[in-house]
């Protein structure tokens, strides 16, 4: 599957007006952008998604680079955290850790250091097939209402259309009065995967071990620095926020990492 064009989403809750140029500079974008995408339109408003506590998403966590957001994260068990591929930077030295039991990215909580990365074998970046990476903490995590595990799906569960499902995280707002500071969360639909084929035809289509996410009209979804965060339907995290074209945009609903596709790896890798 030729050129993802992968506007890799870092990706966040899409909630109000910006301009194209502020989006522009918050995207991972591969370095074979197709000439057909225009430009973010200037004025353009995205509206959805609330402001929720980490309480209530307790699996939830910041992936930071250097003490900054950089993705999103979910708890698997005391010592494990699911992420996104891509979301690992192989080209620095810096170590990467993650912040748990806030619902600010940059104070609470708890930062934790990483012991180890294990990306997916099947990862590719030109495609971002199989984007998912496991984290090992240094230390176990001590679990309290803010902190806690999120269930997995079986390997290859099926997921149906329509299922609402839950994302999180503390990216891109889109608007100069929503901050990211706190985190957003917004419920988006599980789209027919011939329709988002059809969708992301001209970026190589999405495979199986994607799926997508979002309403037809747009308005409210994911966008820049939330990609690794979580997408949780019926207790279960059956998705990994990865890429889209722009956020939140009609016609192009949110990709995911489908977990399910990748739980035998998970289990091998982690023991979870």
């Amino acid at each position: 599957m030729w050129n993802k064009f992968t506007i890799l989403l870092s990706v966040s809750i899409a909630l109000a007006a910006c301009t194209g140029t502020r989006a522009a500079l918050n995207y991972r974008v591969s370095s074979r952008l197709s000439p057909i995408i225009a430009p973010y339109l200037a004025g353009k408003r995205i509206v959805g998604g609330f402001v929720i506590d980490i309480s209530d998403v307790p699996y939830q966590v910041s992936l930071q680079y250097n003490h900054q957001h950089h993705c999103g994260g979910s708890i698997l068990n005391r010592r494990w955290i699911l992420t996104a591929a891509h979301c690992i930077d192989p080209h620095t030295a810096l170590k990467p850790t993650v912040r748990i039991g806030s619902s600010e990215h940059a104070s609470g909580g708890a930062v934790m250091n990483i012991a180890r990365i294990v990306p997916h074998p099947g990862h590719s970046a030109n495609t971002n097939n199989y984007d998912i990476a496991l984290l090992e903490l240094e230390s176990a995590l001590t679990f309290s209402d803010k902190v806690q595990p999120v269930a997995l799906p079986e390997q290859d569960e099926p997921i149906e259309e329509g299922t609402m499902g839950i994302v999180s995280g503390w990216g891109l707002t889109l608007s100069e009065s929503d901050s990211n500071a706190v985190l957003r969360a917004t419920n988006v639909p599980i789209v027919d995967q011939q329709e988002c084929n059809k969708a992301y035809h001209s970026y190589g289509g999405v495979t199986g071990q994607m799926f997508c996410a979002g309403f037809k009209q747009g308005g409210t979804g994911t966008c820049s620095n939330d990609s690794g965060g979580p997408f949780v339907a019926e207790g279960k995290l059956i998705g990994v926020v990865s890429w889209s074209h722009k956020c939140a945009l009609a016609g192009y609903p949110g990709v995911y990492a489908r977990v399910a596709s990748a739980r035998e790896w998970i289990r091998a890798s982690s023991g979870v």
